[in-house]
C-alpha cells in the first residue's frame, strides 16, 4: 500500500464506530461525504467479523463501541491492533477502507474573526476530536495575583 500514512487501529475503530459516536446523521453528514459514511458500515463490519468470538470480554466490548463507549472503543482497538499484526490481508483490507473513508472527510473551511482591543488577548481554535488546552487561567479574589 503506497498511502503517504498507516491509520492506527484506534483510529480505524473510531472511523468504523463514528455514526455511534455522532449524536445524529446530519452531524455526520456535516464532516463526511456520503460515500465516506457508507464505508463506516463496510469497516465495521470487516472489523466486528474478524474478532467476534474471540472473547466474552471482547465481544462485550464490540456491543458497547457499536454504542459509541469510549473505553470499550479502546479495547476494540488493542485486539484490532494485535489482529492486523497477525493478519497482514486483513490489515490491508481494513487500512484500504479507512482510507477511503478518512480520504472522505470534509474539509472545514470556515474562517473565524476575532477583534481584540486594548492589552486583551484571544484564542482561536478548531480542535477536531481529543482534548485542548488553550489560554491560561486567571484566579482573581481574595488572593488576587500581582501583576508587574
Amino acid at each position: 500500500m503506497a498511502d503517504a500514512f498507516t491509520l492506527t487501529a484506534g483510529a480505524i475503530v473510531t472511523l468504523a464506530v463514528q455514526k455511534a459516536i455522532e449524536s445524529g446523521a446530519g452531524e455526520l453528514a456535516k464532516k463526511f461525504t456520503e460515500s465516506a459514511i457508507a464505508k463506516m458500515d463496510d469497516l465495521r463490519k470487516a472489523i466486528w467479523n474478524k474478532l467476534r468470538g474471540k472473547s466474552q470480554k471482547l465481544d462485550e466490548a464490540l456491543a458497547k463501541a457499536e454504542q459509541g463507549d469510549r473505553a470499550a472503543i479502546d479495547t476494540v482497538a488493542k485486539y484490532l491492533d494485535v489482529a492486523m499484526e497477525d493478519y497482514p490481508d486483513f490489515a490491508t483490507q481494513v487500512q484500504a477502507i479507512a482510507q477511503e473513508i478518512h480520504a472522505g472527510k470534509l474539509v472545514d473551511n470556515s474562517s473565524m474573526t476575532q477583534n481584540n482591543y486594548g492589552n486583551a488577548r484571544g484564542w482561536q481554535t478548531k480542535v477536531e476530536g481529543g482534548t485542548a488546552y488553550i489560554g491560561e487561567i486567571n484566579q482573581y479574589g481574595h488572593n488576587k495575583p500581582s501583576h508587574p
